[in-house]
């Protein structure tokens, strides 16, 4: 058996490989097609151009999808371990709200563009990674607070590194891009594609792109210290059908028993 059939860890290993993808494949369509610049533009730029717009939007739909799927898993997982924590119990359920916030952020990025509604778009981008933000560093206490019965130091450890790389790499794109937003008032910068190296703000520039890439990458990295946690768990769908116009003993059978079509379980 290969290790991605082990359980569900095929799922957030699906979610981390289909987002960096939906980054890199727009990114270097826009490249080849002299959209962007070849020195690490913003990522929305990547997606604000045809044809790499159309690809960029699909792909992070999909991303969202993965990621509820992902997030939604992972409560399951924390609320079928029966932790007495009860403290454990109220992170998880605000660990889930967080995580589906976030997954709707991305959905606003992937369908409102930059040179379109720069508003909703930078607001989609706060809802992805700010609130995305919070939900790691709120996974990441639930990880301390159940490595003994769940697992050992080491995913904590690593966990907390990938947040401090995230909230880190966010601290200093806000920074460059108040910069940013001050010198050029506000007013080019969300139709701004090409960057000469010897104009004002342009140091500014390559820092907060590499800051903006180096987010997307930590926040996604994080869920793939779920898939050791994932390879225990298995998903049963249990199908019943009631026949209620039949008679005789599938009848009778019929009726003794009545569940929902579909039934899933941890």
């Amino acid at each position: 058996m290969w290790w991605f059939q082990e359980g569900l860890c095929a799922l957030p290993a699906a979610l981390v490989v289909w987002t960096s993808a939906s980054f890199i494949f727009p990114f270097i369509i826009a490249v080849l097609l002299k959209h962007v610049d070849p020195l690490v533009p913003y990522i929305s730029d990547t997606g604000t151009v045809t044809p790499e717009k159309c690809l960029f939007g699909i792909m992070l739909n999909l991303s969202s999808l993965l990621g509820v799927a992902t997030m939604y898993v992972r409560y399951k997982h924390v609320e079928a371990l029966n932790t007495e924590e009860s403290n454990v119990i109220r992170w998880n359920k605000a660990g889930l709200g967080l995580g589906l916030i976030s997954c709707f952020g991305l959905l606003v990025v992937a369908n409102f563009q930059k040179t379109d509604m720069i508003h909703m778009h930078i607001l989609g981008a706060v809802l992805t990674f700010g609130i995305g933000g919070l939900y790691i560093l709120l996974q990441t206490i639930m990880s301390y607070k159940m490595q003994t019965p769940v697992h050992g130091k080491r995913i904590f450890w690593i966990r907390l590194l990938v947040v401090i790389w995230c909230f880190v790499s966010m601290l200093l794109m806000f920074v460059t891009s108040l910069i940013l937003h001050f010198i050029f008032k506000g007013s080019t910068m969300a139709k701004k594609l090409h960057w000469d190296p010897h104009e004002n703000g342009y140091t500014s520039h390559v820092i907060s792109t590499v800051s903006e890439w180096s987010l997307a990458f930590s926040f996604v990295s994080f869920f793939l210290t779920y898939i050791r946690d994932f390879k225990n768990i298995k998903l049963r769908v249990l199908a019943i059908l009631n026949h209620d116009h039949l008679e005789g003993p599938l009848h009778n059978a019929a009726n003794e028993e009545r569940t929902p079509l579909l039934a899933g379980a941890l």
